[in-house]
């Protein structure tokens, strides 16, 4: 037999630890059946007719059902009406005798995946049987978990869409409530920021969550434009970062912690949204146990300070802005991320603050005095920002800071 089939048949049955319920009053045969499955590592059930399959299909629950079409007491074709009641998503494949055409045809059009003509002999067609209704079943139930997460994503999308419309004091309450905690430490990693809009409501946003035990996560990021338009692709940001931070609690995909699959993602989403706003963000993960930071910048200006005691320089990456091409490319990198270290992050309302309208170079920022000690609330004095009735742009200081042991 082709070794090739029978490697794919032993990975699926090791990936899957699948049960498969056989039904077959002909004992030549089902053993034939058990024989050959158990060999590669399946659970495998026996039934020596209809009733006797149907009540261990209650009890087991399996994941495949090889079905006679021709027994005594309760014909296969019943058992394949029963089972696709009770349970649609359960692949059955019929096994019919030669000549019994008109069988074949009437399974398929009862629900049954596939059919098999006895007698066997060659078991490399049950195998590609079995296999690809394995296959089949595990992609519906990913698909189903996908559609899932998706519709529990969009009931979140909608459900901040209808608060932001109901009006302006309702909508900047709901983002302020989307916000992380002003001030919050997890272990030697401190995270403050402060938002301060030019309207009601901003189109910058930041966030820092913990993604497990060793990972941190956080995030800033300016939407085009202001007001409430660009409030809502913010608490749109919000809801598209659960969908990966969940994945990654439910099943381990790492897709969050790789700063530059998060940027793809996001840029994908943004641009199928059709928004028509663009977002400049820099994400990062901090790898607690290895003090490290891994980050991709799209296109976020100004850029980050890395801030040691003494010692202030702006990260040198630059990166595409989320939402504009989808063929866009991005790049994660590391840096250590030792005690006394702080990255200090702004928006584009800062370089205006600090002239009175007037952009200047984000070089600028090396100028202000920023010590491990420092505050968000010191630095808004420190810049000059008097008054909200004064700004043009949205501000946003971010300090994520790993405290001295």
């Amino acid at each position: 037999m082709d070794t090739q089939p029978q490697n794919q048949l032993n990975n699926s049955a090791e990936e899957s630890k699948a049960t498969i319920l056989t039904i077959e009053d002909d004992a030549l045969v089902r053993q034939s059946f058990v024989m050959f499955l158990e060999d590669y590592g399946f659970d495998v059930i026996e039934a020596v007719d209809g009733e006797a399959g149907l009540n261990a299909f209650d009890q087991s629950k399996p994941d495949l059902v090889l079905c006679d079409i021709r027994m005594p007491k309760m014909s296969g074709m019943e058992v394949l009406q029963q089972i696709s009641q009770r349970s649609p998503e359960t692949p059955v494949i019929m096994i019919s005798g030669a000549g019994m055409i008109n069988d074949v045809v009437e399974s398929l059009r009862l629900g049954a995946f596939d059919y098999i003509v006895k007698p066997i002999t060659d078991f490399g067609v049950l195998e590609h049987a079995v296999n690809q209704a394995l296959n089949k079943k595990q992609l519906e139930q990913e698909n189903k978990v996908f559609r899932s997460e998706l519709e529990r994503a969009n009931r979140e999308l909608q459900s901040n869409l209808e608060t932001l419309q109901e009006d302006q004091d309702a909508a900047r309450r709901a983002q302020l409530q989307l916000l992380p905690e002003p001030e919050s430490t997890f272990g030697q990693f401190s995270f403050m920021h402060t938002v301060i809009p030019s309207l009601n409501v901003s189109g910058d946003f930041v966030d820092y969550f913990e993604i497990d035990e060793q990972y941190l996560g956080f995030y800033i990021a300016d939407v085009s434009g202001h007001g409430s338009a660009s409030a809502f692709v913010t608490m749109m940001l919000k809801s598209l970062f659960n969908q990966p931070l969940r994945t990654y609690r439910a099943s381990g995909d790492k897709t969050i912690l790789d700063p530059a699959a998060v940027m793809r993602y996001l840029n994908q989403e943004i641009i199928t949204a059709n928004v028509g706003k663009h977002v400049t963000m820099f994400y990062g993960v901090i790898d607690t146990s290895q003090n490290r930071l891994d980050y991709c910048v799209a296109g976020q200006f100004p850029r980050p300070l890395i801030v040691t005691e003494g010692q202030r320089r702006i990260l040198q990456d630059r990166g595409f802005p989320l939402g504009l091409f989808d063929w866009v490319s991005f790049e994660s990198k590391s840096l250590e991320f030792l005690p006394g270290q702080s990255v200090v992050m702004f928006s584009d309302g800062v370089l205006e603050s600090i002239r009175e309208g007037e952009v200047c170079p984000e070089e600028a920022l090396l100028n202000i005095p920023i010590s491990k000690s420092s505050t968000v609330l010191g630095l808004i004095d420190q810049i000059g920002v008097r008054s909200i009735e004064t700004l043009s742009d949205d501000v946003t200081i971010f300090i994520v800071r790993h405290n001295d042991q």
